[in-house]
């Protein structure tokens, strides 16, 4: 009698075993197919104010529209981006919880940092890029310097006399600043700050003598007339800007676009990920967000998770040895 419970109950326990599989499976492959059904936490890894905030509202605006559903703009700085990228990696990988993708972080940190506490490769997923924009020098209006020859015959003639500000250690404005340093034989003092808005502020009040960042916030500034624009950084003019010659244009070679995308941390449904790459997409479609993008003197910057991935190797694999020749490791 016993026998024949236990057989009876183990056949039944099998066929409902047969009938649970596929909806088991069914469930795994429809795994983040309805992201997203509640507010989706974006992290910018710069503070509020900066270019990478103005941009970062922007596509979340598009997004919340798409999906009807909130995309809030949570703001992490420090550390050139580092601090943010850290709380994106080791966030719940369910897709409500994403960040901004950047070369800051992502692209130079590896190589500048000799330790981080995440990995660029393995603790990320890739989602899509979103937007390129070139950065731009500018300084105080009281430096005797129209141009940015006439900057750097300054600086020769006062070593160590002149600082720039960045919005941190690690970011391309930083890069981009040891670089003219290499090239222009010249010796400026590095200030970094956590993130591009305070580090305005500090130009503005006189304290620092040159900022270099994304083109937003120093064009602003120069059309208002309170800072002197001496160059951007991309490999030709500004479609905003297009007096302000770029430094390749004394120095060949000399430039870096910076760049943001979307991430999560490692482990993201790839539902969910096919399915953000693809409202990505669609938002940078919009009329309106390519209207304030060009306000910003940005690009929009499409491509899909793979192609992201790929682009963010092939642009750390770039840019380490000028990391390295610049000596701007940090230890």
């Amino acid at each position: 009698m016993t026998g024949r419970i236990f057989t009876r109950r183990r056949g039944l326990a099998a066929m409902a075993g047969l009938v649970a599989s596929p909806m088991i499976a069914s469930g795994v492959a429809r795994a983040g197919s309805d992201w997203p059904n509640r507010p989706v936490v974006y992290i910018n890894l710069f503070p509020a104010g900066g270019p990478t905030d103005t941009l970062s509202r922007v596509v979340c605006q598009e997004l919340s529209e798409l999906t009807g559903k909130q995309f809030i703009v949570e703001n992490k700085g420090g550390s050139g981006g580092n601090v943010g990228a850290d709380a994106i990696a080791k966030s719940a990988p369910d897709g409500y919880t994403v960040g901004l993708y950047s070369i800051g972080a992502h692209a130079i940190s590896p190589t500048l940092y000799a330790k981080l506490p995440f990995d660029a490769d393995k603790d990320f997923t890739p989602v899509s890029m979103l937007w390129s924009v070139p950065n731009m020098l500018a300084i105080k209006l009281d430096i005797p310097a129209k141009t940015l020859a006439e900057f750097v015959a300054l600086a020769k003639a006062n070593p160590g006399k002149y600082t720039f500000a960045t919005g941190g250690a690690g970011t391309s404005p930083h890069i981009l600043g040891e670089m003219l340093k290499q090239r222009a034989g010249i010796d400026m003092v590095h200030v970094p700050y956590r993130g591009g808005a305070p580090a305005m502020q500090d130009v503005l009040a006189g304290q620092i003598d040159m900022i270099i960042d994304n083109i937003p916030g120093p064009l602003t500034q120069v059309r208002a007339g309170k800072l002197r624009a001496l160059a951007v950084t991309g490999p030709e003019r500004s479609p905003v800007a297009t007096e302000v010659p770029t430094l390749a244009e004394s120095y060949p070679g000399v430039e870096m676009t910076s760049w943001g995308g979307l991430c999560g941390p490692a482990g993201l449904p790839a539902a969910m990920v096919e399915k953000a790459s693809e409202l990505t997409k669609q938002a940078l479609t919009s009329e309106r967000l390519k209207t304030t993008f060009l306000g910003q003197g940005a690009t929009p910057f499409w491509l899909d998770p793979a192609a992201a991935g790929d682009f963010r190797r092939a642009e750390e694999h770039k840019l380490a040895p000028i990391i390295k020749a610049s000596g701007a490791q940090v230890g």
